[in-house]
This record gives structure tokens, C-alpha cells and sequence, in this order.
């Protein structure tokens, strides 16, 4: 499957989710920036799609990190970003929202489970409400964008 097609909007993925849905398939969902890929980000995902059939990420918009991380963010565009996502086996399908957060895409979605890093507590984890289960994944200490970006920048 070439990774372009897993790129999906969100009429496409309600459509997708559907026949997911149809063949018994258990759906995870996890959202995030995704800015410079990294070892922390591997490993979310490959969590998040081992606790399930398929892995939908909902990636943030650039206007979404703008607003979230500030005016030199993101450093790649979200079409790069998705489709650099799109590539890796774990991941499923992605779907960008424009949002702040993905409230709307995972009402939309309804996950039977909902992965979320360890550095939210549960009551602030957006969309919970709609997901049968929540799972927390505790972070790779000192793995961040931010982290690199200041690496770079030294």
C-alpha cells in the first residue's frame, strides 16, 4: 500500500473506519504534531497500534501547531508530515484536523481505544468521552521536538 493512500480526509475515513468496522477490526486512535519524527514518536505509535487493528492518527494542521507551539513551528508542512507518518507500518491511516484539538475527529472516529501520552492526566484527555477504553503511554524521557530543535539551534 503506498503510504499516499493512507493519507485520508475525513469523509474518507469515516468510510474507511466503516469497513474497518464491518470486518471486526479493533480501531486505535492517537493524535499529535509530529513535527520532526523521532525515536519517542516510533514508539508511541508502535504502542498505540499494538493495542489494536488499526492505528488512526489525527495530525495537527499547521495552522493547529502554529497556534499550539508558536510562529516558528512547524517546521514541516503537514503534508509532510502525514505522509512521512502515512510510511510507517504501524500507522493505518492518518487524518489532519484543523483544530486545536481533535475533539470533533474523535467523536467522530469513536475508538475502541484511545492512546494519549503519560504526561496528560486522564480527566484532560481530550475526547475520552467517546472512546471505550484510554491508554496512557509514559514518554521516552528527554525524546521531543522541542528537545531537537534545540540541538540544532545550539
Amino acid at each position: 500500500m503506498k503510504a499516499k493512500s493512507k493519507i485520508k480526509s475525513r469523509r474518507s475515513l469515516a468510510k474507511w473506519l466503516k469497513e474497518q468496522r464491518a470486518q471486526g477490526k479493533k480501531i486505535v486512535f492517537t493524535n499529535g504534531c509530529f513535527d520532526i519524527l523521532h525515536a519517542g514518536h516510533v514508539s508511541v505509535l508502535e504502542f498505540s497500534r499494538s493495542k489494536g487493528d488499526v492505528l488512526v492518527v489525527g495530525l495537527n494542521s499547521d495552522a493547529s501547531v502554529k497556534r499550539l507551539k508558536g510562529s516558528s513551528r512547524p517546521v514541516n508542512s503537514q503534508l509532510d508530515r502525514a505522509l512521512v507518518l502515512a510510511a510507517l507500518e504501524s500507522v493505518s491511516a492518518v487524518c489532519i484536523f484543523e483544530e486545536d484539538t481533535p475533539y470533533e475527529l474523535i467523536k467522530m472516529v469513536c475508538p475502541d481505544v484511545l492512546v494519549k501520552g503519560g504526561d496528560y492526566k486522564p480527566s484532560e484527555i481530550v475526547g475520552r468521552e467517546f472512546a471505550k477504553k484510554v491508554v496512557r503511554f509514559a514518554l521516552l524521557k528527554g525524546r521531543s521536538t522541542t528537545n531537537i530543535i534545540k540541538k540544532i539551534n545550539k
